[in-house]
């Protein structure tokens, strides 16, 4: 274990909160929260909650399984309470997975910070594939085969694979086609796919279709999510999980719901109670979703044509709260003023132009590559009152910090050199 570092959000974002705090002026893009105010009603339900100081069942009580299986059977996953269980986030679910499943991991190149290292604290193999040009989340199907082929001649075992849609660190989410592929080269493989689906409310078209893995492989896939992304919960820790049925599906929960019971013991009980209120959505929340996920996409979209206009290339988010731009056209200028990989791109933002961001090789993407990260929910404002602007005004662009902060990020890449 030695040698370990905190993860770098989590570092980027301490740095930058330093930073701030000794008052420079710093547009904050590097950290992956849901910045917005506390929706009301989930505050009620935790203080309603406050006296459950026992500890509950491991998995979680029964109502709040119920009401988490709910949440997936309305989203074209059937799904029974016995399959639930519910744990403080999805990083313990998701470790835990590592953890009693046998054999390699893989993942997509860019992916979310933390799979890489999770799986290699399980003392596995980890081997990324690349994204293909029409989406992130998911590996490019062929490179997946070949990357197998090669873990297989080298005696290795792949067995997990992780997929993200809607997708972190591209804003992105698979279409259709290429999930159906992938579920098909997991049966070919017997890999156990699981489905980091914690975005999976923060799409941007109303209406906009998702295939879950689960609906095409429903015997071999893990579908995790939480309630920190789409209801900005991120501090309460509040995750889930949905096994697949039949008996693999039974002794991977059984072996997780073990885990759990040597680490964390129990969901803390008063975010059982917010739990079985948000995931039952009740009309109120329903309507907070769609809200929130028309404004995550207005602001990411504005955040995309800013990149955009700056010389970079980027696909326009349809998900999340992220862009990721490549500044590859840039490369030959950028060069001169020492910037010749992801992470010289990121200190350069920082440094001399005041945008913190989070470098494109902290999520697997090769060194060399000039792309980052660029989480807009940043921009929401600083204060449960400025937050509250934002997500009350009938357009968030032209609320004023959010607008000054647009015009900041512009200002600052116009500063590039071309």
């Amino acid at each position: 274990m030695a040698g370990r570092k905190i993860s770098p959000n989590l570092a980027l974002d301490q740095l930058v909160a330093q930073r701030i705090a000794r008052g420079e002026s710093i547009v904050h893009l590097g950290f992956g929260e849901s910045r917005l105010p506390v929706f009301p009603p989930l505050v009620r339900q935790l203080t309603a909650g406050a006296d459950r100081n026992a500890y509950g069942p491991v998995v979680g009580d029964p109502a709040t399984r119920e009401a988490v299986a709910g949440y997936f059977s309305r989203r074209r996953l059937p799904t029974e309470a016995n399959q639930v269980i519910v744990a403080p986030g999805s990083k313990p679910l998701l470790m835990a997975l590592q953890l009693v499943v046998d054999g390699g991991t893989l993942v997509a190149l860019p992916s979310w910070v933390t799979y890489a290292p999770q799986a290699r604290l399980a003392g596995k193999n980890v081997r990324g594939v690349p994204i293909p040009k029409s989406c992130g989340g998911v590996p490019d199907p062929a490179a997946l085969r070949e990357t197998i082929r090669a873990a297989r001649a080298l005696g290795q075992a792949p067995r997990i694979l992780i997929l993200t849609s809607p997708d972190n660190p591209t804003g992105t989410h698979a279409p259709p086609e290429v999930i159906r592929e992938l579920c098909a080269i997991a049966e070919e493989e017997d890999l156990l796919i699981v489905s980091d689906e914690i975005y999976r409310d923060i799409l941007h078209e109303p209406g906009a279709d998702l295939l879950s893995p689960a609906e095409v492989a429903p015997r071999r896939t893990v579908v995790i999510t939480g309630l920190s992304k789409n209801l900005a919960l991120g501090g309460w820790r509040i995750g889930a999980a949905r096994f697949p049925a039949g008996g693999w599906g039974e002794r991977i929960h059984a072996d997780v719901a073990a885990v759990a019971s040597e680490i964390w013991s129990t969901l803390a009980g008063p975010m059982q109670s917010v739990a079985r209120y948000a995931f039952a959505e009740p009309p109120e929340i329903r309507e907070r979703l769609a809200a929130d996920a028309a404004l995550h996409g207005t602001v990411a979209g504005a955040m995309h044509r800013i990149m955009v206009d700056a010389g970079a290339t980027c696909r326009p988010p349809t998900g999340a709260f992220y862009v990721y731009p490549d500044f590859a056209p840039l490369r030959g200028p950028l060069a001169e003023q020492g910037v010749i990989d992801g992470a010289s791109l990121q200190r350069h933002l920082l440094a001399e132009l005041g945008i913190a961001v989070l470098s494109g090789h902290h999520f697997g993407d090769r060194p060399d590559a000039l792309r980052f990260r660029a989480a807009t929910s940043m921009l929401y404002g600083a204060t449960g009152q400025q937050q509250r602007q934002t997500q009350d005004a009938a357009d968030p662009l032209a609320v004023p910090h959010v607008a000054e902060a647009l015009a900041q990020v512009e200002r600052a890449l116009a500063k590039l050199p071309r």
